[in-house]
């Protein structure tokens, strides 16, 4: 934590160190984008969930109500998280935080990465990252609280 972190930046950074997972294969992905949705329904929630390596998506589900923007939002949530392997609520707060956007200027095409929260890293002890686990349809914010929670949830389940 530097003199300059917010404490919304400390509890984002700690969800990535945290949330680490022992392996992570195509069934640990349709397991874990299972207890996704059936949290989102029991929540009443209209989402997409997806979780991809690059280019390969290993768990997709769309509940009723989602639309169709859902797929835009997915796809460019997980490109920024498999790019920079970071969540993108966290570097869409890291970069509010420097008043810098990364779509403006040419760095980052805003038609194929979003930082809209919503997409974490799958990261494996040993490894690094893997794979993204991306929410669609709520706000960033509980975008990304869905994803976290499950995976904590997940997490927590493997360990018994």
């Amino acid at each position: 934590m530097t003199d300059t972190d917010s404490p919304r930046i400390t509890e984002l950074r700690r969800h990535e160190e945290e949330l680490v997972f022992p392996g992570f294969d195509h069934h640990d992905a349709w397991r874990l984008g299972s207890l996704i949705a059936n949290r989102a329904i029991a929540e009443g929630h209209s989402v997409a969930i997806d979780i991809r390596r690059h280019n390969v998506v290993l768990f997709r589900c769309v509940l009723p109500g989602a639309t169709a923007d859902q797929e835009e939002w997915i796809r460019r949530k997980s490109a920024s998280t498999l790019r920079f392997e970071r969540s993108t609520a966290l570097m869409s707060e890291e970069f509010a935080a420097k008043r810098f956007d990364p779509t403006q200027g040419g760095w980052l095409r805003p038609e194929d990465y979003t930082l809209a929260g919503g997409s974490f890293p799958i990261r494996v002890r040993g490894t690094g990252v893997v794979a993204a686990v991306t929410a669609s349809g709520l706000s960033s914010d509980d975008d990304h609280q869905l994803v976290v929670d499950s995976i904590r949830t997940y997490l927590a389940e493997v360990a018994d």
